[in-house]
């Protein structure tokens, strides 16, 4: 399995955890996010990630910023990507059973790091339930 995870200043120590936790699961890791702490645009870090999910060269995306908005906001502007904000595992679950998300947003100023793992932990383990809810993911794409 192939991740991409992007990140801004707000989410650097998140990154940095749950990259050690893919890694220690054997999952490959492309890092796109920053490594400082210092004030960042996180479009910069987005658009490389959701890129790369909407042109299947990796197999899912996780953004991280403060509030996880903006990530969010910015990986939806992509065709085949449906990213979903998350605080808990709960939703987590939900994004993946429903929406089929294919990116899971973070936001790290409302979450704990041991919170974000189980909530990456649920992401990788959970699938999606298909029937009823194709029909509504098949829906989503702007047709002009």
């Amino acid at each position: 399995m192939k991740i991409a995870i992007g990140n801004d200043h707000a989410g650097t120590e998140y990154k940095a955890a749950v990259v050690e936790f893919l890694q220690s699961k054997g999952i490959e890791v492309s890092n796109f996010g920053t490594d400082g702490l210092e004030s960042v645009d996180y479009p910069d870090f987005v658009h490389p990630v959701a890129s790369r999910v909407n042109d299947k060269q990796v197999d899912l995306g996780i953004l991280i910023c403060g509030t996880g908005n903006g990530v969010a906001m910015t990986a939806n502007k992509y065709p085949n990507v449906r990213a979903g904000l998350c605080w808990n595992k709960e939703i987590v679950q939900l994004i993946r059973e429903h929406n089929n998300a294919n990116i899971l947003c973070i936001p790290a100023r409302f979450t704990s790091i041991p919170q974000v793992i189980e909530m990456v932990r649920v992401y990788l383990d959970t699938e999606f339930l298909g029937g009823r809810h194709t029909n509504r993911i098949e829906k989503i794409p702007l047709k002009c």
